[in-house]
């Protein structure tokens, strides 16, 4: 529990106020390390019956590595919002602009016993449906529906492999918007480890939630 301590701790002191991140948990360290970063939080909170994303910039710098620490049990309709609004201003601020600067979610490597990090400078959300390709959906209960198509998670390797095409597909990633940050950063990971034939063809850089 060691490391445990030590990210929440690490949390604490970056933000300089008395509140805690739940981090996501996983099994692999995707990046262990990112140099020259600044923190970005957002806080689960709630008012009355309402949950409440609380984003704090405050320590962010616009030129380096962005680090999201943000709160496992947040569903994504209000993680992304807000995500996707951070994206935008460091996209356009071309006064302070580094090209090579990226974007992190950080997450638990219960494993490795550390604090890792998933990149997703790329990504650019849609909170929609995918107008074309194949709609690959992980749904709020954990199951996985591939064009309407109910699909075991151990299979989706082999499904995908063995649809019926007579020209590369292009596959969209799609999440419920109800599903949990925990989940979605799981998923992630996940989708990490499936094998395309044609990447470059066969992936987007688009992520739809909905």
């Amino acid at each position: 529990m060691k490391y445990i301590t030590l990210i929440i701790a690490f949390l604490l002191f970056s933000c300089g106020k008395k509140e805690d991140v739940l981090l996501p948990k996983a099994n692999v360290s995707i990046v262990k390390d990112v140099q020259d970063h600044s923190p970005i939080y957002i806080f689960f909170k709630t008012e009355g019956k309402d949950t409440i994303a609380d984003l704090n910039r405050k320590s962010s710098i616009i030129s380096t590595n962005w680090i999201f620490n943000i709160d496992k049990r947040l569903p994504l309709k209000l993680v992304i919002p807000e995500v996707m609004k951070l994206q935008e201003k460091k996209r356009a601020d071309s006064a302070h602009k580094n090209e090579n600067a990226e974007n992190y979610y950080s997450y638990a490597d219960s494993i490795g016993k550390n604090l890792a990090f998933l990149p997703f400078t790329k990504v650019y959300y849609k909170m929609e449906k995918p107008k074309f390709g194949v709609e690959v959906y992980f749904k709020k209960d954990n199951s996985i529906l591939v064009e309407g198509i109910l699909v075991k998670r151990e299979e989706l390797q082999s499904y995908l492999n063995h649809m019926i095409h007579d020209k590369p597909l292009k596959y969209m990633f799609c999440f419920n918007k109800n599903i949990s940050y925990d989940a979605y950063i799981k998923n992630k990971i996940f989708i990490g480890t499936l094998k395309f034939p044609v990447p470059l063809i066969n992936l987007t850089d688009e992520e739809f939630i909905f």
